[in-house]
């Protein structure tokens, strides 16, 4: 009985250790990740992996639009969002004719839209974008070239940065008019001249606003509400790829269907 009592004892306090010892451990994982998450952080470094989470004031937007605010469209324009027939959201149709239905590029600022990882990588002379979804990147300039005067027009156009104290501008041209600005089927024409700023406020929150100047297809500027990125360094990507044959049978069992019902 006594050989028993003691080798209980012995087992009581081998479990009161152990659980000391863990809870120390936490305790120091947790200080630790504090720490990280309070240290001063260098505004003008966004390396890192980010996730499109909410608006300012709003909830998560998995496919949110640009701005509410549209400004009012030209002839031109109005005739292009007419004839948009998107897969979703209020003014989808059945047989929609959205570009990325059939794989082809989200364009700007569609891509930043999208609540999949996105990493920031700053090289000297550069900053490379990753993005999840459909396997997409950017190379933005910050070695002071200036925006070419006559761009050849390709999907995600030229795009050039500065820093302005603790915010990267960046400006991009050159884009050909075949994408989207939003879901909902706003257009926007070879003209856009399309701003990006990206400011770091902490350890976990970067802030990004936009705005869309293009006279031939909006009577006045176009600025964006306010976006918030977290942090995210767990984040992994995935193999997220627009497979034709993939998207036409989503299309037709799923995207159609769907916006038959909200069309009714």
């Amino acid at each position: 009985m006594r050989k028993r009592f003691t080798i209980s004892l012995m087992v009581l306090a081998a479990v009161v250790t152990f659980s000391f010892w863990t809870l120390g451990q936490t305790g120091d994982r947790s200080r630790a990740a504090k720490a990280e998450t309070s240290a001063p952080v260098d505004p003008h470094d966004l390396s890192g992996t980010w996730v499109y989470a909410e608006r300012q004031g709003g909830g998560v937007r998995a496919h949110g639009a640009f701005s509410p605010d549209v400004p009012p469209m030209t002839a031109w324009a109005q005739a292009r969002f007419d004839a948009a027939k998107p897969g979703y959201g209020p003014r989808a149709a059945p047989g929609g004719n959205d570009p990325i239905g059939k794989c082809d590029p989200n364009g700007l600022p569609r891509l930043l839209l999208q609540a999949a990882p996105t990493e920031f990588i700053q090289l000297p002379g550069r900053v490379v974008i990753f993005y999840e979804w459909s396997h997409m990147w950017r190379t933005i300039w910050t070695d002071m070239r200036q925006l070419p005067q006559d761009p050849d027009p390709t999907w995600y156009g030229y795009s050039v940065g500065k820093w302005d104290g603790d915010t990267l501008v960046v400006d991009t041209i050159g884009f050909n008019d075949k994408t989207w600005v939003d879901f909902f089927g706003h257009p926007h024409s070879d003209e856009m001249h399309f701003a990006e700023r990206y400011r770091r406020v902490d350890h976990d929150t970067m802030q990004l606003t936009m705005s869309i100047d293009d006279p031939k297809a909006y009577t006045k500027p176009w600025a964006s509400d306010t976006k918030i990125y977290k942090l995210n360094p767990k984040a992994e990507f995935r193999e997220s790829m627009c497979v034709a044959s993939e998207e036409e049978s989503f299309t037709k069992r799923i995207r159609d269907r769907a916006a038959g019902k909200s069309s009714q």
